[in-house]
């Protein structure tokens, strides 16, 4: 699991490099991911997000990417894509505040609209485990405006 840990640092500093689409050098971006641990207190279940140290398969995941509108002006129609890492699953939870991607990213769509090939010739409806990327499409962030996109997934 240690590979599976250094390619999550990785993902998650490479997207914070990534320029999204024209005014995108206004706009700074940071990314995170947390281990989401449910925690029992007095019979209340309550969930706690803590930097992963070491991750197993069924361990719920939260990348978060933070984004800052640095500039002057308004930033319209700003685009942030997160390619999910090798080992993790994305989970369906978070399907309806973003478009997904099964393909690599060539095409964009909610999760229940998109079709994967089968292996018989065919296709069938795509499923969560089938995501490859995410992606969130902000209207306008404000000169000095901060804001957060997030998803969630679990370790294979």
């Amino acid at each position: 699991m240690n590979r599976f840990f250094i390619a999550l640092a990785a993902a998650a500093t490479a997207l914070a490099s990534a320029p999204a689409l024209a005014g995108a050098d206004a706009v700074s971006l940071s990314s995170d991911v947390k281990v989401d641990k449910v925690v029992v207190e007095n019979g209340k279940e309550t969930h706690v997000l803590t930097p992963p140290q070491k991750v197993v398969p069924g361990d719920k995941l939260v990348f978060s990417t933070q984004y800052h509108n640095n500039g002057a002006s308004p930033v319209d129609s700003f685009v942030v894509t997160n390619p999910l890492p090798a080992g993790v699953a994305y989970l369906a939870e978070d399907a309806a505040n973003a478009l997904v991607s099964v393909d690599g990213g060539k095409t964009w769509a909610a999760l229940e609209k998109l079709t994967v090939a089968d292996g018989k010739g065919g296709t069938r409806p795509a499923q969560a485990a089938d995501v490859t990327h995410v992606r969130w499409s902000i209207a306008v962030i404000a000169p000095g405006a901060s804001g957060s996109v997030s998803y969630h997934a679990i370790v294979r």
